[in-house]
């Protein structure tokens, strides 16, 4: 039986349980949301960040690293995202892997996490906007539920029931 490396082996935890990740998921979202964490926008990823460490209450957020402590990948849980003006919610937000781990599965744990996470919290379902990972969405049995406008532009919304 062969097992992988440790820069292979991948899990995931609490952001509250691995605060030091706060630091490279900030130079990742400024990088990958520009318009809105970028120098003119009007979001503050480091503000957003730090308010995902309280791991009982929205928003909290989960970390992928390897084995040797490389962080790989996040995704939060909140109130609010693009498409929360439909009412509906809680929402799969800030859902971000590394551009050298994308395609890997560490999206499909940090989902995995965050569906587990909600359910735990007592949400019968989730929501989320994606303009990039609707076949991940679908393969783990995510429906359409609409659509919704984003910096990018058009995002689809998924549903996904968690009882």
């Amino acid at each position: 039986m062969t097992t992988a490396p440790p820069e292979r082996r991948a899990t995931v935890s609490l952001l509250a349980d691995r605060p030091q990740a706060v630091r490279t998921l900030e130079r990742w979202f400024i990088d990958e949301w520009a318009p809105w964490y970028g120098p003119e926008g009007p979001g503050d990823a480091a503000a957003d960040l730090k308010a995902c460490l309280s791991p009982g209450e929205l928003p909290i957020a989960w970390v992928a690293v390897s084995g040797t402590g490389e962080t790989l990948g996040t995704v939060t849980l909140k109130t609010v995202s693009a498409g929360s003006d439909t009412g509906w919610g809680p929402w799969l937000t800030a859902f971000l892997v590394d551009k050298r781990h994308r395609g890997t599965g560490i999206g499909a744990m940090l989902v995995a996490a965050a569906e587990e996470g909600a359910a735990d919290l007592g949400y019968d379902a989730l929501y989320v906007s994606t303009d990039t990972a609707g076949a991940l969405f679908e393969r783990r049995g995510w429906i359409p539920a609409g659509t919704t406008e984003t910096l990018r532009g058009e995002a689809k919304i998924y549903r996904k029931r968690l009882r």
